[in-house]
């Protein structure tokens, strides 16, 4: 995510739905094993009641008519799981004023109550087994929530003069669809979008297919490889796309928001650059993590861009007629190994989301702008001590401050330190290993060190102590 500033909000999370803890009493189902509820929250310290245990989903099937009269839609979300624990009942997380019409499980009715602040509580017709695989299916209709929150701002479905956009982090996929709303329940996903014939629907992945009928164009998106909820996307309203690969051969797609005036030139721009980029990072970072690349320039009013797998969604509302700069550009790329393809395991570890992503930055000034890493980083350390930005610890900043200048460019000096510490030829090696070690994964501040302590053969608990774990201006 690149933010200037950066706000984002959270309603709450949760930690792995691996990370089941059941709590209610357990209840007999006839001849079957004890069964229990799914916790319904999956225990991250900063959104502790978001994500649901006692399940890991393995598929969204997301189908949602949009309709400009209302500003609202209508759709039916499929959810493909397995039980990791014999299930009397379970949550998907779902905020906001959505209705419901039904809820089935395996394609029999099930009783749903919506409790707490975001919980819709499902209790199947019977148990479910420990490791049966079962289908979830929610029907409603409505205007989905925007959501506010004066520490990190706007997130979730946000209405745009001809469409909306869903951006979700550090949440938000649960006020457009029934999700298990934590980073480390990762899944594939597939969105049919429906919207009158004069619109476009863009979401993250491959377009697998697109129809026009009585007016409604409905188009098919599929993620194929694990996504967290909170990089997933979509965006209707009237875009100019393009098309095409990069030179090394990755399918390239971008779009345009017409609202912003973006000459064809430029558009075009925006488009090779994107690929350029994309390439120039897989050569450092190793292959590019999913089938497609691209971006979405939007009119949205957020002032951010954001790292949604596959196609970052730069909002350029404040600055209408411009492309992203080349340095945004690679910083919501390098998302795409850092953050997208390797997640955290907690919303703590943010930093290696961000402190990679300006890095990714830094690497992309000195190749195509000539400034070289260094000078970047003596910049930002030349920083008075007496500043805010050496307040709090850049592995565990606090839910409010997930996104400030701690997370983004301390992560980054943290990375060159490494890089410096342990030198060049296992650094570049690192950036490579990292992302291959715990693709389409999650990890942790500490599977980090161990993990470039193990790659470059050095006792690194001096470096982790001093830029990751303790506040205040390391010395140099």
């Amino acid at each position: 995510m690149s933010r200037t500033p950066r706000a984002l909000a959270a309603v709450t999370l949760g930690v792995s739905a691996a990370l089941t803890v059941s709590a209610a009493p357990a209840v007999a189902d006839q001849d079957q094993p004890y069964f229990t509820p799914g916790a319904p929250g999956a225990g991250d310290p900063y959104f502790p009641d978001m994500g649901n245990g006692g399940y890991d989903v393995a598929h969204y099937d997301v189908d949602l008519r949009y309709d400009p009269a209302t500003k609202g839609i209508k759709a039916v979300t499929k959810v493909k799981a397995r039980a990791t624990q014999n299930l009397s009942r379970l949550n998907l997380d779902f905020l906001g004023p959505l209705t419901i019409s039904s809820v089935r499980v395996d394609g029999r009715d099930a009783s749903y109550t919506r409790t707490g602040a975001q919980e819709l509580q499902i209790t199947p017709p019977k148990g479910l087994r420990k490791n049966r695989t079962f289908t979830v299916t929610v029907a409603y209709s409505g205007v989905p929530q925007t959501i506010n929150d004066d520490a990190l701002g706007t997130s979730g479905w946000i209405p745009t003069a001809d469409g909306a956009v869903m951006l979700n982090q550090p949440f938000g996929a649960a006020t457009v669809f029934p999700v298990n709303d934590h980073p480390t329940d990762k899944a594939t996903y597939t969105f049919v979008l429906s919207a009158p014939e004069n619109l476009t629907a863009l979401a993250n992945g491959d377009l697998r297919g697109k129809s026009t009928k009585g007016g409604w164009t409905t188009a098919r998106w599929h993620m194929s490889r694990p996504m967290a909820s909170e990089l997933s996307m979509l965006a209707i309203g009237k875009y100019d796309v393009l098309t095409g690969k990069t030179l090394a051969g990755v399918p390239n797609l971008t779009a345009t928001d017409q609202a912003l005036a973006i000459k064809p030139d430029d558009a075009r721009k925006f488009h090779d650059q994107t690929a350029q980029v994309t390439d120039f990072q897989a050569a450092m970072y190793g292959s590019y993590p999913f089938t497609s690349t691209g971006g979405i320039a939007v009119k949205a009013g957020v002032g951010y861009a954001l790292e949604t797998q596959g196609r970052p969604v730069y909002d350029l509302g404040r600055r209408p007629g411009t492309i992203p700069r080349g340095t945004l550009i690679a910083h919501e790329l390098g998302h795409q190994w850092f953050g997208d393809a390797v997640t955290p395991a907690r919303w703590a570890d943010i930093w290696m989301n961000e402190g990679f992503a300006t890095y990714s930055e830094w690497l992309y000034s000195e190749k195509f702008e000539g400034t070289p890493v260094q000078e970047s980083f003596d910049g930002v350390y030349a920083t008075p001590a007496t500043d805010g930005l050496w307040k709090g610890r850049v592995a565990d900043p606090g839910r409010d401050h997930i996104f400030d200048g701690l997370v983004y460019d301390r992560g980054a000096m943290a990375l060159h330190v490494l890089r410096t510490t342990i030198g060049d030829e296992s650094f570049s090696a690192l950036l490579k290993a990292w992302p291959a070690a715990h693709l389409h994964g999650n990890a942790s501040t500490e599977d980090f060190v161990r993990f470039a302590a193990e790659l470059s053969g050095k006792n690194l608990d001096a470096w982790a102590k001093a830029w990751l774990y303790s506040e205040g201006k390391p010395a140099l």
